[in-house]
């Protein structure tokens, strides 16, 4: 049985690099459903032309259209052997919707969070600064230029803060991710199907505990069925 991994993040906790890297390696895709939204743009299907005219009218997409997008995109040959789902699901509801999804295509589902402390997301976002030259990213906190506020490489350059990078900007978004997701992670929680990742290392110890993860639901999944043979 193949694996639907929901991978949950707050920003700045790397879920984006992590998603990456489980595509390269694992050779699952990365679906998003921002991305299925965008690509409806050139579609010619009554769905597409359904979900076009609600977003044109800057209403939300109903949980049972969203669905059927998922459920088109991941009936796809190169989600057969599972997939990543990145922005779906946001709510219980939709949660519940996904586990009827994963029960038609014979896949189960695993959720991970990674966990960062909210005052290093902090820190890792509001510390960041560029290179307008060639993008080498910087932080003050973390990982500081040799020379203060200039690139390495361009010393000539100074390093960019992006405007959104602020203190009440980076809070708020927290703020707002907490109140989105809690509901998320304590609904896969009392399903036993959430599984929490230290997100406070290096980017490939984090991979391998994912990676462990992913192996080991599909492991026990093995046994659970040969036993009832």
């Amino acid at each position: 049985m193949s694996t639907i991994i929901v991978l949950m993040g707050a920003p700045g906790a790397g879920k984006g690099t992590q998603a990456r890297l489980l595509q390269e390696r694992l050779g699952l895709p990365q679906i998003s459903t921002g991305d299925i939204f965008r690509a409806l743009k050139h579609a010619q299907t009554p769905l597409a032309q359904e979900v076009r005219e609600i977003m044109e009218r800057g209403q939300l997409v109903p949980d049972d259209l969203t669905i059927q997008l998922v459920k088109e995109r991941t009936a796809r040959d190169d989600a057969k052997d599972g997939y990543i789902l990145d922005g779906f699901p946001r709510t219980p509801a939709q949660a519940e919707t996904l586990e009827r999804l994963a029960a038609e295509q014979n896949k189960q589902i695993v959720a991970i969070q990674i966990d960062v402390p909210y005052d290093l997301l902090e820190k890792r976002m509001t510390g960041r600064r560029n290179c307008p030259v060639c993008n080498e990213i910087y932080n003050i906190y973390f990982k500081p230029p040799r020379h203060d506020n200039v690139c390495d490489f361009h010393p000539d350059a100074q390093l960019v803060h992006r405007g959104d990078d602020n203190l009440e900007t980076v809070r708020k978004r927290l703020a707002t991710y907490d109140e989105q997701t809690r509901p998320l992670l304590d609904y896969y929680a009392s399903k036993n199907l959430l599984r929490v990742v230290d997100g406070n290392r290096k980017r490939e110890s984090i991979y391998q505990d994912i990676a462990t993860v992913v192996s080991d639901e599909s492991e026990e999944v093995r046994r659970v069925l040969h036993d009832h043979r």
